[in-house]
Formats: structure tokens, C-alpha cells, sequence
């Protein structure tokens, strides 16, 4: 183990080491091999035990990672220019999926106008649901609380506006190799009571389509596919009556993600606000997540008749929708108030922090407004 990562409580690594059994006693079952998005599956949202089904906090300081709206509520507020603007063309409805720690949801809620019939919040997570409500109801008066509703099943259409941050980012992963002139996919097995990956045939036509699809002609080549990023887009593009969707995430254009020196793929472990290159470290107590293919993501989409409306750099969409200005309303800019929310800024906007690697792609549906989001730096034509 890493010495530089944490000890863990005695109570966490008990509950790792119950979702391991769990995931053995299933590959054993099959007598083969696991796909390692199913390994990938299991260790997030195994029940009671996977990293976001389980008891412990994960964004944060005390958690894994930070995501932007716990950063700094100006990320919310920069958001609710543009929401603003498309609510009163759909029936006012607010859809987040991933809310994570509820900040966004709070921030949104208070920020947005008259606009806003109802703020749902799609959470498979029941602890998460939890602490989302307890915190947007420590923030909100009670009659904008009520606004706020959590569902934990897809409504049967969407009217309004779907958002989703660090959402797709999330979703479990295929991993494939090519070589030896083939495409491999990467399982997960058992040996000497430990996991291991191992490479399988690779028989499922609709991954080998898309391996040919993306993949350079580089030998050997490891890299993500997302299937199930894409079913997600397709379904909510089919359940769209009216309104838009924007996604905020990490992630490349097709020719970024499949680039012939990027031999190894995205996959990466957050665990302790520390990169972990290990999948098996602390199951289920460590974040699993890839980058976003956004090609694919606009695939998707277009695919399921949906305008593809833009797609730019997390700071061209957040200057666009003026978040310097909300920055200079923030105080004196001598404060320690304002300064953190300066420095919360330039992280989030910053090319060599969260600027250039986060985008931002939006879809839209029988709405007719401008997207100040994507005036400037619209670079959809990379996807």
C-alpha cells in the first residue's frame, strides 16, 4: 500500500472487504471471467457496500474529491444565468442527475426565478438522498424547499431542463485492448484469492463496432469504451418532450480520447484526494471514473433527434455566461471572502486546472432561445 495514503478505520476496511466477497462469490458463480464494467458496477453501487451506496463521505475536504459546486456557489450562480434563460420555454421543471453533495441544488434553487415549478433531484443513493435533503434544507427557506423532490427512477418524460456535473464520468466503463491485429476485452478473474485482470475474446459485436470505430491502429492499445454513457444520453434524449440538457464533465473530443500515444487509457481511482492507478485498492472505498468521450456523448444525442446545441471548454462557458462579473459583485476584493472566491474561480477556469480538461455539451428540443453558454468558443466541430 501506498504509505502516503491514510490508514482507513477498521469499519471501512470491513466493509471493502465484504463487496470483494461479494464480487468473488459472483465470479465464481459464472465459473468465467467478469466484464470490468460489471467489476466497475459492483465496486461503485453495490448495495450497502459501493463506493456511492455506502456510508461514507466523498466529495469534500474530507472526502475523495471536490467538485465545482462545492468549490464555490458562483459556479451555481453562473449556471442560473443560462437556466434562467430556458425555463420559461418549458413547463419550469429542473432535473439534476449526480447532485452529489446538494450544494449545486441549493445554489440553483435560490438563484433561479419565478421560472422554477420544481427542482428534481434523480438519486440512486438513498444515503446521498439523505444528506442532499439535509443540507438544501439547512439552505433553503421552507418554501423553496418544497420546490426540491427526489426521485429515484427515471420519470416517464422530461419537460424542463437536465442537468448533470461529474455525472457521465461516473457511469461504469468497458475496457478493450487491441493486439496481436484483434481487440481484446479486459475482465476481471480470480487467482490466489486476489483479483486480476485477464483478456477475453471480445464477442460483443456493438463494443467491436465501436473499438473499430475509435481505436488508432496502435498495438498494443488499451483504452475505454462507454456503452453506458451512451444508452444514458440516448434514453434521456428519447424522454425529452421539451427542454435541453447540459452536461459538465472531464473528458476529450474522439481524436483527444483515442490519440495514438494515450496507449493506456483514462481510468483512474480517487481515493484520499489521491490518484490511485490500482482498481482493486480498497474496493468500494475508492472512486473509479473515466473521461468523458464527448463524441460520443453528441452521438448519442443527435441520434435521438436532439439539436446539438454547443460544446466549449468549462471556461468559455463560464465566461460566457459572465462569472467574472458575479465574481466582482462577490465583495471587497480585499476580503478573505473574496479571495477565496477568487482562487475558487481560477481553478475553474484555469487552462491547466479545470478550465481546458472539464466541457461543457448541450442538447436542446423544441426551444428557440440563445445559448449565451456557447457564444464565444463553440467547438463542436471537433466532436
Amino acid at each position: 500500500m501506498n504509505s502516503k495514503i491514510p490508514p482507513i478505520s477498521a469499519d471501512a476496511q470491513q466493509s471493502s472487504e465484504k463487496l470483494s466477497v461479494l464480487i468473488s462469490q459472483e465470479i465464481t458463480a459464472a465459473n468465467k471471467p467478469m466484464p470490468f464494467s460489471r467489476f466497475m458496477e459492483l465496486a461503485l453501487y453495490a448495495p450497502q457496500y459501493g463506493y456511492y451506496t455506502g456510508g461514507s463521505h466523498k466529495i469534500g475536504a474530507d472526502g475523495d474529491f471536490v467538485t465545482a459546486p462545492v468549490l464555490t456557489p458562483l459556479f451555481g450562480k453562473t449556471l442560473a444565468v443560462q437556466l434562467n434563460a430556458l425555463l420559461p420555454q418549458t413547463a419550469g421543471n429542473l432535473y439534476e442527475f449526480g447532485a452529489g453533495t446538494g450544494d449545486l441544488a441549493a445554489t440553483l434553487v435560490q438563484n433561479l426565478s419565478d421560472g422554477l415549478n420544481r427542482y428534481y433531484i434523480i438519486e440512486l443513493s438513498p444515503e446521498l438522498a439523505e444528506r442532499q435533503r439535509a443540507l438544501i434544507a439547512q439552505k433553503l427557506p421552507s418554501e423553496l424547499f418544497k420546490k426540491v423532490i427526489h426521485l429515484n427512477t427515471l420519470p416517464e418524460s422530461f419537460d424542463g431542463i437536465i442537468i448533470g456535473n461529474e455525472v457521465l464520468d461516473a457511469m461504469p466503463v468497458e475496457l478493450v485492448c487491441r493486439e496481436n491485429g484483434g481487440f481484446r476485452q479486459i475482465c476481471v478473474g480470480l487467482k490466489n484469492g486476489g483479483f486480476i485482470q485477464t483478456k477475453q475474446p471480445l464477442t460483443h459485436p456493438g463494443l467491436s463496432t465501436a473499438a473499430e470505430n475509435y481505436f488508432p491502429a496502435v498495438e498494443p492499445y488499451t483504452s475505454e469504451l462507454h456503452p453506458q454513457q451512451h444508452a444514458f444520453t440516448a434514453t434521456l434524449a428519447a424522454k425529452l418532450t421539451r427542454g435541453g440538457i447540459i452536461f459538465i464533465d472531464y473528458g476529450f473530443d474522439a481524436a483527444q480520447y483515442y490519440h495514438p500515444k494515450r496507449s493506456g487509457g483514462t481510468l483512474i481511482g480517487h481515493h484520499r484526494h489521491r490518484t490511485v492507478h490500482d482498481p482493486f485498492f480498497r474496493i468500494g472505498l475508492t472512486d473509479l471514473t473515466a473521461h468523458v468521450n464527448f463524441t460520443d456523448i453528441a452521438q448519442a444525442g443527435t441520434d435521438g433527434g436532439l439539436d446539438l446545441i454547443g460544446y466549449a471548454t468549462q471556461s468559455s462557458f463560464l465566461l460566457n455566461l459572465g462569472i467574472t462579473d458575479l465574481l466582482a459583485q462577490a465583495g471587497d476584493s480585499a476580503s478573505p471572502a473574496y479571495l477565496r472566491a477568487a482562487a475558487a474561480v481560477q481553478q475553474l477556469i484555469n487552462p491547466h486546472e479545470m478550465g481546458e480538461l472539464f466541457k461543457a455539451i448541450a442538447f436542446g428540443r423544441n426551444i428557440d432561445v440563445d445559448w449565451q453558454g456557447f457564444i464565444t468558443g463553440d467547438i463542436c466541430h471537433k466532436l
